[in-house]
């Protein structure tokens, strides 16, 4: 069990992990993650040294978009498990010292919500209609209302059939066809969705995460965002865009911060929030906003040592003047898995994992993960772990396509294959599939590696020299160590190119060699903990935690 530290909120300075439940653990032998497999291996995850947990969405959901398509935002589905076993994993997680932060899907819904099934079969004058985003079309109904595109490719308008047989109105959705955009300008959405914070709060979560936050708002009248044919998502690069990151979001999020200052035991609330560079991110964890979010412009640097200071001191220097921490995260269930990203020629990450394949050295790709986290863990803030980094799992390229299931696969024409392979089932024990996943014989819902047999936890439990080895240690130092512990301010050190060196106080210093040459550490200080072995010096691709100097 771990000591929270009463001096300061314990997301300041947090170790999230993130549980894709479908792929954690199967409890029941469907061959689907279910909220018993994960209170299951609770152990593991308290023994590992995180401080809490993230579960992706486990709403009752059609699963068009992988659980992020919600029929009912009060329940569980069927399928993961109950209401009653969401109770006894807040319990039994809190026993062990472990936090629950749930997801949060609030710019849309299912297209399978009484409410938009609703809207549809009403026809036009339905009430519910103003729910949602329906337009007519343009050029006599046959064109979509404007030039707005989706996250997963093509146009974000539908059209639909009307209760009369015919072709009618569009609707709106950023995201999948399944996944109709709400509209945050009607009140029923907001009083909807004040009662869904609440029922999850009231439950007893330590927070809540806020998936496309950065969606919540639209430009009145809808107009075109100059998007030209086959334009992508690029909301990293958008401008004043009618579609993403509108000031309006802002009304919602202060609006939650007074719920959750409500309720005991400092309730977190964070945004998945890619805009534009870290001052408009800076926005979204204003003082009376939300505490958190995630840092995308970190995730997605190559293994390059200017770009990626880049990103920490950027982010370090937008966030200082709201007095928000820094979150830094490597890998999730929407991007590629970075042991294989860092293996690549071009090692940065493209906008929701869709990066193309390329040729991966899976060992140099490993090699640069373990020396990643070692960086990730001593920045100054909280971080964020996806599950099996700590396994040193690569993304699974070669899917047969007939077990796609990600929404880009298809709306790409079967050009992008999408993020199911950061989303294969966990390795625990075994010498084949399904790895201890699952009851043996059962096909797991994605396919394992066979390779995997050398990644499970059971294979790497006891090698101290293993990537499960090295995060159990960096996450027990991190509570320990003079500087990580007291969460004292960076000050980068001079190193050379390509290394990127820094303190936290007096005691403490990351190096991390991103050259192709040796660093040497004579009067730096006792290694600690080191991502690969080394003697006096520092080989390329290789970080050291040093104490004393």
């Amino acid at each position: 069990m771990h000591t929270p530290d009463d001096r300061r909120p314990w997301w300041r300075t947090a170790v999230v992990y993130e549980v894709y439940l479908r792929s954690f653990a199967d409890s029941d032998g469907d061959g689907t993650g279910d909220v018993n497999g994960l209170r299951s291996r609770l152990p593991y995850l308290a023994d590992l040294g995180v401080d809490a947990i993230w579960v992706t969405p486990w709403y009752p959901s059609p699963m068009a978009d992988g659980g992020y398509d919600v029929s009912d935002h009060r329940d569980i589905d069927p399928r993961l498990g109950t209401l009653g076993e969401v109770d006894a994993l807040l319990a039994e997680a809190h026993g062990v010292g472990l936090r629950l932060v749930v997801d949060l899907v609030a710019n849309h819904t299912s297209a399978e919500h009484p409410w938009f099934r609703a809207a549809v079969a009403g026809g036009p004058s339905a009430p519910e209609r103003t729910r949602y985003f329906f337009r007519d079309g343009r050029d006599g109904g046959q064109a979509p209302p404007n030039d707005w595109v989706s996250a997963f490719g093509g146009p974000a308008w539908t059209r639909v059939r009307e209760p009369d047989g015919r072709m009618g109105q569009w609707y709106l959705h950023l995201f999948a066809p399944e996944q109709p955009d709400l509209d945050w300008a009607e009140p029923a959405v907001w009083e909807e969705f004040d009662g869904i914070v609440r029922f999850w709060l009231d439950r007893g979560v330590d927070g809540i995460r806020v998936d496309a936050a950065p969606a919540m708002a639209k430009a009145p009248g809808l107009p075109d965002a100059g998007h030209g044919p086959g334009a992508l998502f690029e909301s990293s690069r958008w401008v004043d865009n009618p579609h993403w990151d509108r000031d309006e979001v802002h009304e919602v999020f202060r609006h939650w911060r007074k719920i959750a200052e409500g309720y005991d035991g400092d309730r977190l609330l964070v945004s998945e929030a890619v805009v534009n560079g870290p001052e408009r991110l800076a926005r979204y964890v204003r003082p009376d906003e939300l505490h958190t979010t995630f840092n995308f412009d970190y995730l997605r640097a190559p293994w390059d040592a200017t770009t990626i200071r880049a990103a920490v001191d950027g982010t370090l220097a937008a966030l200082a003047p709201v007095g928000a921490p820094v979150t830094w995260v490597l890998s999730s269930h929407d991007e590629t898995r970075h042991v294989t990203r860092f293996g690549r020629a071009r090692s940065g990450a493209a906008p929701m994992g869709f990066d193309p394949a390329s040729p991966v050295d899976r060992a140099l790709g490993l090699r640069r993960a373990r020396a990643a986290i070692l960086l990730t863990l001593a920045l100054p803030g909280g971080a964020y772990l996806y599950q099996g980094e700590e396994l040193g799992l690569p993304e699974v390229e070669d899917l047969p396509e007939e077990v796609l299931q990600d929404p880009t696969w298809e709306r790409s024409g079967r050009t992008a294959r999408g993020r199911d392979g950061c989303r294969v089932p966990l390795p625990w024990s075994g010498n084949r599939p399904p790895f201890g996943f699952t009851t043996d014989g059962v096909r797991p819902w994605l396919p394992q590696p066979e390779e995997w047999r050398e990644l499970t936890v059971a294979a790497q439990r006891n090698d101290p020299a293993s990537t499960l080895s090295l995060y159990r240690s960096a996450l027990r130092l991190r509570r320990s160590l003079p500087g990580l512990a007291d969460d004292e301010p960076l000050t980068w050190q001079d190193l050379g190119d390509d290394v990127l060196a820094f303190d936290r106080g007096p005691r403490f210093r990351c190096v991390v060699n991103l050259s192709a040459r040796p660093v040497p550490l004579a009067g730096q200080g006792e290694p600690a903990l080191t991502s690969e072995a080394m003697a006096g010096e520092v080989p390329p691709d290789t970080a050291v935690w040093l104490v004393g100097g």
